[in-house]
């Protein structure tokens, strides 16, 4: 959400400069791993890393068949065929949640195995204390442990990242290691470590006239009124002028329309996870930096639609609008005014477009 800065979304694809400490050709190819089918009930979500909050690096449809290279122990997901913290490592080097996966054959542990990818074994080296190991190459990735001085690391790859001053070096390279958790090069001692195969990129977003995008709005619209009491009117007209008529990378990828974030790893009731974006800040003086951030993914529109009351009705900052759950305008002008954007003609925009598509017209208060 916009509160007290701008965020422009750079893009999903990491690409690494050439620099020291990367190879520059690709790596030798697997042997191959263990059939298995995705069991899923549209489409799955495949992943850098084993945790819902690791970057979405793309899809595999239901019935697709995949290569299973072996398992690490990850974020729990309650999926189609099972309950699990098992995921499964593909031969690519991505992860799927074994939650949605079928085979027959039981699957090898990464560290373990001796079919495993091949790893660059390195060493941390730290004069700062215990260094962080977090579930995404980023420094607002969730840390999922610390690692001392002289720890041993298995290193499978590396992507580039926020950039990190450290003991051995400064840099923007983050190592991924074979559990699919990411330290900071700029902490580690190792031999030279090939380049992640890069992110797959954003879809591409069908064209959708203003009507289509209302008409397939709507449902999720109204039921948000339903659950939460947000107008239809304000959650449409804002999902509009937010997603730029769903045409966001948000909004193509992982159909969030509000930039709604993950907060702490939590993605509330309604979303499927959180996908790591790099972005840029803008403060109020127009000063701009770089800097990472999780949002929410949706299975859905209307579920993302279903968030957004969700998300205004249980933060307090916005109860004085829920005064005025059966008028659109004075609804939207308190969210407004409880600090939702700082752009000063919010109000105004969101209002033109309620009016200039009579959006009012699906606020049937029922």
């Amino acid at each position: 959400m916009r509160h007290t800065t701008r965020r422009l979304l750079t893009g999903t694809l990491l690409v690494l400069a050439a620099g020291a400490g990367l190879a520059g050709s690709p790596a030798a190819a697997q042997a191959a791993g263990i059939s298995a089918t995705i069991d899923v009930h549209s489409e799955l979500k495949v992943r850098s890393a084993p945790s819902w909050s690791a970057s979405v690096v793309g899809t595999l449809k239901d019935g697709r068949k995949v290569s299973v290279d072996c398992a690490v122990t990850g974020q729990k997901v309650s999926g189609k065929v099972r309950t699990t913290t098992q995921w499964d490592r593909l031969t690519d080097g991505r992860y799927v949640s074994h939650a949605y996966v079928r085979t027959s054959a039981a699957v090898p542990a990464c560290d373990t195995t001796a079919g495993s990818r091949a790893y660059v074994s390195g060493k941390i080296r730290t004069g700062d204390g215990a260094v962080n190991v977090r579930s995404g190459p980023s420094t607002s990735s969730t840390v999922v442990r610390r690692a001392a001085d002289g720890s041993p690391v298995k290193i499978v790859c590396a992507v580039t990242g926020p950039k990190v001053k450290g003991t051995v070096r400064t840099t923007a390279l983050w190592d991924r290691l074979t559990d699919g958790r990411y330290v900071s090069h700029a902490y580690v001692i190792s031999g030279t470590v090939r380049a992640c195969p890069p992110a797959a990129p954003a879809p591409a977003v069908p064209a959708q006239t203003p009507e289509q995008f209302i008409a397939a709005a709507v449902p999720g619209a109204q039921q948000g009124w339903r659950e939460y009491g947000v107008p239809a009117s304000v959650t449409i007209a804002q999902a509009v002028l937010e997603s730029g008529w769903g045409r966001s990378s948000l909004s193509a990828v992982d159909r969030n329309y509000f930039g709604i974030k993950c907060q702490n790893g939590a993605f509330g009731p309604h979303a499927t996870g959180c996908h790591v974006y790099e972005t840029t800040e803008c403060d109020k003086a127009g000063k701009c930096f770089a800097t990472s951030d999780a949002f929410r993914t949706y299975a859905s529109m209307a579920r993302s639609f279903r968030d957004h009351g969700h998300f205004l009705r249980s933060n307090k900052r916005y109860a004085p609008a829920f005064t005025h759950t059966k008028d659109a305008n004075k609804f939207i002008m308190a969210v407004w005014k409880a600090g939702y954007a700082t752009d000063p003609k919010y109000y105004t925009k969101v209002t033109g477009i309620m009016t200039n598509y009579d959006l009012y017209r699906y606020d049937t208060w029922k």
